[in-house]
């Protein structure tokens, strides 16, 4: 049996392995070449595994406005439907993969959570 998710250790390790799959979808590269490219990889990484220590763990680290990041990154690469769809997807199969049980499914909730909100937010409804 797989254990659950306990530490921001573990979080890192999902976050991780999640942006493999990403990094070498041709669907979802344009989003993270920037990232890649001024070899920022390592940074966000940390910084998106605080966001979900926070969430997952009542922790205060990330100091961002998510939606806002998305949404300026939506100003110039166009989020669909589609791109939400290969996120969660990669980000379940990732989570599955390592981990089980009852914080395991909380990340997973929420990020379907989150991104129904993003997608709202960006009228990918209308």
């Amino acid at each position: 049996m797989k254990q659950d998710i306990s530490k921001r250790k573990d979080i890192k390790l999902i976050i991780t392995k999640f942006y493999d799959k990403l990094l070498v979808d041709k669907t979802m590269i344009p989003f993270f070449e920037d990232i890649v490219a001024q070899n920022h990889l390592e940074n966000h990484i940390n910084v998106i595994s605080d966001f979900w220590n926070d969430i997952l763990f009542d922790t205060t680290t990330y100091k961002n406005n998510t939606m806002q990041k998305h949404l300026d990154k939506h100003a110039f690469i166009k989020f669909k439907k589609e791109h939400f769809t290969i996120w969660t997807s990669y980000l379940f199969d990732t989570i599955d993969t390592f981990f089980q049980g009852e914080i395991s499914e909380r990340m997973k909730n929420r990020a379907t959570s989150i991104a129904t909100v993003m997608q709202l937010k960006m009228n990918l409804y209308s």
